[in-house]
């Protein structure tokens, strides 16, 4: 790409004639096509210029080698170039000589065609006028004695109708061919000096002589304007005016330094009376700093050709610079200047000011400067250009951006040759971390271009610094790319190397030839535990879990778990169960409890059998899950609470139904745990050994009162009343507690006279403010029962007195038929109880019809209480 971009500049360079900015420099023409002899160096332009510029070239070059140019006029599709031997030639727009007319022995004035390209006028310094058809016999022939200086067909002389062209030498002839075929002239004006300048747009023809501008209204014959000039002083000759028109309304005047905008405009109807129907205003006027030789409009700005003296500072004498090009921007009394160009043309060191000309094609934006030994092409630059213009400066992120954004018009660059270009670019100015990162953009998915691209890193010892971005999977590069990059960290950065291998997936590259790197790593340093843990990392790649786990084991790394369970390593753990619980106790026991399946109870119990502090952390776990899983290790388990967790061995004797009570008693009693032992003896019957044991050991009244409460046996208040005769603090917890239980007229008849108990007053005041209590909550239950009884009452009471529904839906429930006769003209007689059963009178049992039963059989039989009253219906 870089030779590329070298070999670009130099076919620049020597075939496309660039500009010189005022502001920077100029670049040199080479040797074959330049003879200047200005020698200063110049700076590089840090703005990028407007325009670029090409040398017209092949037939141009044999013609101005022998001759000299003295007018040219552009049309869309060709040149025609007059010089100062009379010759005019029709160029392609590449400056190959297509046609050549001999016209005079004397320079060429001025060539003019219409705007169809069919038709061409030429006048020459001798007064010779002629004006033919390119592609047609028609033509005109006219010699003059005096020079004619300019010609100016009409833009359609391809119609009848328009068979029209003006000349002028000192005065200006309008000729028009006749109903004959004759051609007819007539003065439009005269007076004034030569006329030097024309320019026909439309209906309206605009031409400048000595005094200033006038513009012609072809349709009515009329002269609409004056545009006098401003420096009078300079000679006509020697800076002629320059016109164009912008528009069919629009004539921008250049003379001097004297810029004038002028727009033709339609008058009022009432303003007219001797008038003519147009009039011309000026919209802007302004000076520029140089003389101007040409003027062309570009879209709402202008580009001017200016010719330039300056001051020599060694001689102090004035001599002819380099003209400028300028883009400019017209306001209403001044301008901005867009981009200002100095260009090198061949002889401009003798040339004056009428030497220069600008002409330029409406079509495409191409301006031509025409100097006497040298015509310039400039031209728009468009996206190639400005991106070689950014490549030439530098800005290789500005080119790669401008290429992404217009990768449809560009035709000259692709986007990957910049984007290699900017990483070079990067390399050599030592941004290596950025390089690296733009190549995921650039590289994209050019596997090719990835793998050259690491090598040129490796080169210049950046490999590091390109493989966080290697691409890990579209595309995949070759294993010894990664490999490479891999054994450049290993050498240099342990902990640079166990992040690539935890990043990259481990297919990217031979993890056997990586294994036995760290290995050899590992001989010099057999305790670094990045390098430990990396190797683990490798071996489960390679799916070696029995070697990874065992590393894990020795670090204590967190994953170690993780790793089981994702590759259900169970099997490989069944002899490290104490390594695994040394190292996190509480996630082993889970982790085993959770798979229980792969590794049974017993095998657990068995490997910790020499660690009983970690077969009870695993047994007690066992026994929260389920209590009857680990029944079998219950009696183990009770030495086991005993010896490392004494808070929860008296939950566990609550809870466990299999363990041996005595064994648990023994072991109690041998360790003194007095509650635990209290417990037991309660649970296997012998309550006062229990009782005994809390007033003994503990001391603990409430205790020994609670306990007596949760056996409520009278046997035990008995003996705790004797124990506690003798002892005042006891008989006041008893007074304070026993209230409820058990009458304490029973104590206080055994406590001797005399015995001080503390706080006995208050003590007998509790005692009978909770039988008052107890006398209170019975009659507040007493009466809660009889208001309930009561509202019972008188609800039933409502409900028997409520009808009953009796219809044919209904049924005897003695005989199931239907309880209403289908005659309902016959008498009957209907028994209907309270409960809603109903019977024929008839199918009620009893010992006589006229007395009826009084309760409803089936409801006494299910012992639901009597019926009540009985409804009777008869008819």
């Amino acid at each position: 790409m870089t030779v590329q971009i070298a070999e670009s500049s130099r076919i620049r360079t020597e075939l496309t004639h660039v500009c010189i900015s005022h502001k920077a420099s100029a670049l040199q023409e080479t040797e074959s096509l330049e003879e200047s002899t200005d020698e200063s160096e110049e700076e590089e332009s840090e703005e990028e210029p407007k325009l670029k510029y090409e040398r017209l070239s092949n037939g141009v070059t044999e013609i101005l080698q022998k001759d000299a140019a003295s007018c040219m006029t552009v049309h869309d599709k060709f040149l025609a170039l007059g010089t100062h031997y009379g010759k005019v030639y029709l160029l392609d727009v590449q400056g190959n000589i297509t046609q050549k007319f001999d016209v005079s022995p004397v320079k060429i004035n001025q060539i003019s065609l219409d705007e169809s390209g069919e038709h061409m006028g030429m006048c020459s310094e001798d007064g010779k006028v002629q004006v033919f058809g390119l592609y047609s016999g028609e033509e005109f022939h006219e010699t003059f004695d005096c020079p004619i200086k300019i010609i100016a067909v009409h833009p359609h002389f391809v119609r009848s109708s328009c068979k029209q062209f003006v000349t002028g030498g000192k005065k200006l002839l309008l000729f028009e061919r006749s109903w004959m075929s004759r051609w007819k002239s007539s003065v439009l004006h005269e007076g004034e000096g030569n006329i030097r300048s024309v320019k026909w747009r439309g209906h309206l023809i605009a031409w400048a002589n000595n005094m200033g501008v006038k513009i012609f209204d072809i349709t009515s014959k009329q002269r609409i304007t004056n545009v006098p000039r401003d420096d009078i002083s300079l000679r006509p000759d020697m800076y002629p005016c320059s016109l164009c028109w912008k528009d069919s309304v629009t004539l921008i005047i250049g003379w001097g330094t004297s810029v004038k905008i002028c727009s033709v405009k339609e008058r009022h109807a009432s303003e007219m009376r001797d008038l003519p129907s147009r009039y011309v205003e000026i919209v802007s006027q302004f000076e520029t700093e140089f003389y101007i030789s040409g003027l062309a409009p570009l879209c709402d700005q202008l580009v001017v050709l200016s010719y330039v003296k300056e001051v020599s500072e060694k001689t102090e004498r004035e001599y002819c610079a380099r003209p400028r090009l300028d883009i400019i921007q017209p306001l209403s009394e001044t301008c901005e200047e867009i981009s200002s160009d100095a260009l090198t043309v061949r002889g401009f060191q003798e040339n004056e000011c009428r030497d220069y000309h600008l002409e330029y094609s409406e079509g495409e934006s191409l301006f031509y400067i025409v100097s006497p030994r040298d015509v310039v092409v400039a031209k728009e630059r468009d996206q190639d250009d400005h991106i070689d213009w950014l490549l030439e400066k530098k800005k290789y992120e500005e080119a790669l951006m401008a290429a992404e954004i217009s990768q449809k018009n560009i035709k000259r660059h692709k986007i990957l040759d910049i984007g290699l270009a900017y990483i070079n670019h990067l390399v050599e100015k030592g941004e290596y971390d950025i390089a690296a990162r733009k190549c995921q953009k650039i590289l994209g998915k050019n596997a090719a271009l990835w793998e050259y691209e690491v090598y040129k890193f490796k080169e210049i010892g950046q490999l590091k610094a390109i493989s966080p971005y290697l691409p890990r999977g579209d595309p995949v590069l070759k294993p010894l790319i990664y490999e490479m990059i891999l054994h450049e960290f290993l050498e240099s950065d342990y902990e640079g190397f166990a992040t690539l291998i935890r990043e990259w997936p481990g297919d990217l590259y031979n993890n056997s030839v990586i294994v036995q790197a760290v290995r050899d790593h590992l001989k010099k340093d057999s305790q670094n535990r990045t390098l430990l843990k990396t190797l683990a990392e490798l071996y489960t790649y390679d799916k070696n879990y029995g070697n990874a786990l065992e590393i894990y084991l020795t670090l204590r790394h967190k994953d170690v778990f993780q790793l089981i369970h994702k590759h259900n390593l169970f099997s490989s753990i069944k002899d490290k169960i104490v390594l695994l619980m040394d190292f996190d106790s509480e996630k082993a026991v889970d982790m085993l409890l959770d798979n229980e399946d792969k590794i049974s109870i017993k095998k657990v119990v068995e490997e910790l059998e020499d660690r009983p502090e970690l077969q009870h952390v695993y047994l007690h776990k066992l026994f929260k899950r389920d209590h009857h899983k680990g029944q079998r290790y219950h009696e183990k388990q009770i030495s086991l609470y005993a010896e490392y967790d004494r808070p929860n061995l008296l939950p566990f004797l609550r809870d466990s139904t299999h363990c041996p009570l005595e064994k648990a008693l023994e072991i109690c009693q041998q360790r003194n745990f007095v509650e635990e032992t209290v417990y037991l003896l309660s649970r296997m019957g012998n309550s006062r050994s229990a009782l005994k044991m809390i007033m003994e050991e503990l001391h603990d009244v409430d205790k020994a009162i609670e306990f007596a409460k949760e056996q409520d046996d009278g046997e035990l208040w008995e003996d705790l009343i004797l124990y506690s005769i003798d002892k005042p603090p006891f008989i006041t917890g008893l007074l304070n507690n026993i209230g409820t239980h058990v009458d304490p007229i029973l104590l206080i008849h055994r406590i001797k006279e005399g015995m001080e108990i503390p706080n006995l007053r208050d003590s007998l005041v509790k005692i009978l403010q909770d039988y008052n209590l107890q006398i209170l909550l019975r009659e507040g239950c007493k009466k809660i029962l009889v208001a309930d009884s009561l509202s019972l009452l008188k609800k039933m009471h409502r409900t028997q007195m409520k009808g009953v529904l009796v219809d044919e839906e209904n049924i005897c429930e003695s005989c199931l038929s239907p309880i209403l006769p289908s005659d309902a003209a016959k008498p009957f007689s209907v028994l209907v109880f309270h409960c809603r059963h109903m019977f024929h009178k008839e199918c009620l049992p009893g010992p006589s019809t006229n007395s009826p039963a009084q309760f409803c059989g089936i409801c006494s039989a299910k012992h639901r209480g009597p019926g009540s009253a009985i409804l009777e219906m008869k008819k």
